[in-house]
């Protein structure tokens, strides 16, 4: 297997520190607002190398923290009149719900960073004791130039650095490039060996990894827009304060742009995830993600997007045969073409072909074929569960009822009630028009013991 490491911007084979056990770390939200689809991609493109990896027999430990102290958090607390901590709690159970709405697998650890304020001190007395921080005031800053590798996951020198680097006001740094790992906070901070303060951003994950996961990890992975200067200061303080070599594989994915722009917050040209849910289901954005390899920028648009999800229904509608637990897949062409495909850095748009190959092949009830397409595209994290609809698919449907009967629905159930009543009293004409109109927006009313079941085609 072979992953692309931006530290030396190579792809190299993949060799886990011990054994099969892989130790894997990738930047969480900071919970303060919705997550939008630029963190969508993100989180399914780990959740995609997490499934793999398991799926190649890897023993995987996968760390995502959650950073619920910061200055957006400490904001949105003020002028909404909450605690830091009801506001990061709140966004936290929406960013929660929006992952399981994505059908991302959980974690195996999820560490907030107001739980480990111990590990991030022990680590800046580390580096105050070596001399590669200093205290200022209550404010501790990392001494920059004292790390000779510092520029070298980013590839920028120091010089080009040094040019754009600024002292903000209220510092007191020694050099423009040195970084916070401690600052002062007398209103919401937390009691230091250098007064009530709190932790710089850089530093949680430099002590959330080494608690949870060790000095040196296998795989850090994360948006592209973090490699400087998040990990770039993660690397630097880390090495200098364990003398050890702090990850072997450094990955990143693409932005997600709109208009050849990266979409983010700070630029307002974002679409929460909330809010795509509500025009397409989890399958149809992950394979709009998936379609792209991980490491390119991906252009939202809803064109791609409508034509992501004709591809889901393409892959969802194949003739669905016994999925056998017993057969071993791995003796199939197709397993061979998934593995080198997926083996090649995530090439998930070449493993896709392998899945519609598959699809054509159920389809021509070619033995065994939908129980490999069902586990491949499970590896993947498509789901082959029946999508429910999603709400402007909903209102479209009570609409076009509504225009066909000539009367007014206010919901979906209104709908099944009034199919109900006309088939128990023989009015066919009316059943009738109720299913040719949903029909027409590719819906099914489907009859069980337990009611009536709504349906996409």
């Amino acid at each position: 297997m072979k992953l692309h490491n931006s530290y030396t911007n190579t792809t190299e084979e993949f060799k886990p520190i011990d054994g099969n056990k892989v130790k894997m770390y990738v930047c969480g939200p900071t919970v303060y607002d919705f997550a939008h689809l630029g963190h969508a991609r993100c989180y399914i493109t780990w959740d995609v190398l997490y499934r793999y990896l398991k799926f190649r027999g890897y023993d995987v430990t996968y760390c995502r923290n959650v950073t619920d102290v910061d200055d957006k958090i400490l904001k949105k607390a003020e002028k909404e009149g909450k605690t830091p901590e009801e506001v990061s709690q709140y966004w936290y159970k929406q960013f929660d719900n929006s992952m399981k709405a994505l059908n991302n697998l959980k974690p195996d650890i999820e560490p907030f960073a107001t739980k480990t304020l111990g590990e991030m001190i022990s680590i800046v007395k580390d580096l105050i004791n070596k001399g590669y921080a200093y205290e200022v005031n209550g404010d501790v800053y990392f001494r920059v130039k004292k790390f000779g590798r510092y520029g070298s996951l980013s590839g920028q020198p120091i010089d080009k650095l040094e040019s754009g680097a600024r002292i903000e006001v209220g510092e007191q740094k020694e050099d423009p490039l040195d970084f916070a790992l401690w600052k002062k906070d007398d209103k919401f901070g937390y009691n230091s060996p250098w007064g009530v303060g709190r932790p710089g951003w850089h530093i949680e994950c430099s002590a959330m990894s080494r608690k949870y996961l060790g000095k040196t990890i296998d795989i850090h992975a994360g948006g592209a827009d973090l490699i400087f200067p998040h990990h770039e200061n993660e690397i630097a303080q880390s090495e200098c304060a364990n003398g050890c070599k702090f990850v072997n594989y450094w990955l990143h994915n693409g932005f997600v742009t709109i208009n050849k722009e990266k979409m983010s917050k700070s630029l307002g040209n974002f679409l929460t995830i909330d809010d795509l849910l509500k025009k397409y289901d989890a399958n149809t954005i992950r394979f709009f993600i998936l379609t792209n390899h991980y490491r390119m920028p991906v252009e939202f648009s809803d064109e791609a997007l409508t034509s992501a999800q004709a591809g889901v229904k393409r892959l969802l509608n194949a003739k669905q045969t016994k999925v056998d637990e017993i057969f071993d897949i791995s003796q199939t062409e197709e397993y061979k073409k998934f593995v080198e495909a997926m083996d090649d850095d995530l090439n998930t748009s070449k493993a896709l072909a392998v899945l519609f190959e598959l699809t054509n092949k159920a389809n021509k009830d070619e033995k065994e074929a939908f129980t490999v397409l069902y586990k491949l595209a499970s590896v993947l994290g498509f789901t082959f569960e029946k999508q429910g609809l999603s709400e402007e698919e909903t209102e479209n449907a009570i609409k076009h009822v509504s225009e066909v009967l000539g009367k007014t629905f206010n919901s979906m159930d209104e709908i099944i009630a009034c199919r109900k009543e006309a088939r128990e009293a023989k009015n066919w004409d009316i059943a009738d028009k109720i299913r040719i109109a949903l029909d027409e927006v590719n819906i099914v009313l489907k009859d069980s013991k337990d009611g009536t079941i709504i349906e996409k085609k």
